[in-house]
């Protein structure tokens, strides 16, 4: 039976630690939240390895150290309430539940959504809702957030997600343009103006839906 506990430690030491992840909240979370618990049973012997986990369905959990210094940059405080694109099986959410309020764990595929919502029920994680809808969409609804979080790299950032920020929101997501290294990113909404800011590189697969979309040419 793998020590699953001493892989988390090892991940927190070996993953995060040495490249800059120093948030006390963000090393406790992800060194609780059992990442075993979030990929099909045959891969729970390699979820702690230092790279993207392909989970089916055309989609993955994000290597341990791009999320940790996403979320470091998203400075995700107790009082926040947190969008989840793309949450998959869970695992985003379950680390950011430790870290905000409320976290809206946004899915369009049904057997992940459902497989979430298993796993947060089973691990007594009561502050995330898991919704279901179209991703690139987002959920104006519930808007405005503090915070928006994408799992997977996308073409661009849509306008009708960052519009869902709230003031002095905060959005991360690795963008990556075809032929072009992707690069985490910061959007931060500041006296309504969203800007946006490249903080390190990330090879991230790409998350379905958010092809860059390009207009006519004539």
């Amino acid at each position: 039976m793998p020590d699953y506990a001493a892989a988390r430690r090892n991940m927190v030491d070996s993953q995060l630690r040495t490249n800059r992840v120093t948030d006390a909240g963000i090393l406790a979370a992800m060194g609780e939240v059992p990442r075993e618990a979030f990929v099909p049973s045959h891969l729970s012997g390699v979820a702690y390895v230092d790279e993207d986990i392909s989970i089916g369905h055309g989609r993955s959990l994000m290597e341990p150290m791009v999320l940790g210094r996403m979320l470091q940059s998203a400075r995700i405080q107790p009082s926040d309430m947190v969008l989840d694109i793309g949450c998959a099986t869970g695992y985003s959410s379950a680390v950011v539940a430790r870290l905000a309020a409320t976290v809206i764990a946004l899915e369009d595929d049904s057997v992940l959504a459902r497989t979430a919502e298993d796993n947060f029920a089973k691990l007594r994680i009561d502050n995330v809702a898991v919704m279901r809808g179209e991703l690139r969409a987002g959920c104006p609804r519930q808007s405005p957030f503090d915070v928006i979080l994408i799992q997977g790299a996308v073409g661009e950032i849509p306008q009708t997600i960052t519009a869902q920020l709230g003031e002095g929101g905060r959005l991360l997501a690795v963008v990556a343009p075809p032929d072009r290294t992707g690069r985490a990113t910061l959007a931060l909404k500041t006296a309504g103006i969203v800007s946006h800011r490249e903080l390190f590189d990330a090879a991230t697969p790409p998350l379905p839906g958010f092809e860059l979309v390009t207009g006519f040419r004539f």
